[in-house]
């Protein structure tokens, strides 16, 4: 894989990432107030909301840790004689 190859294949793994981010937390929000205000009843939506929130920002990091520290791994070769 030429250098090139590889900064695009990270750029494109960051712009993933970074737009996951942006995303995925806010419609989660409104998508779990919606539902606890509206099936649950609850008064208190927003704050159960936020931990939803919350929440989807930290897997979101762990799969980004966890893609970066594979993305650099040896594959492994197998040579035929």
């Amino acid at each position: 894989m030429s250098a090139h190859d590889q900064t695009t294949s990270t750029l494109k793994i960051m712009l993933f990432f970074t737009v996951m981010m942006v995303t995925m937390p806010i419609f989660l929000y409104f998508v779990s107030k919606y539902v606890l205000e509206t099936v649950f009843l609850m008064s208190s939506a927003y704050i159960y909301s936020a931990g939803v929130a919350v929440l989807t920002v930290h897997v979101i990091l762990a799969l980004f840790l966890y893609v970066a520290w594979h993305e650099d791994s040896p594959s492994k070769q197998v040579k035929a004689d």
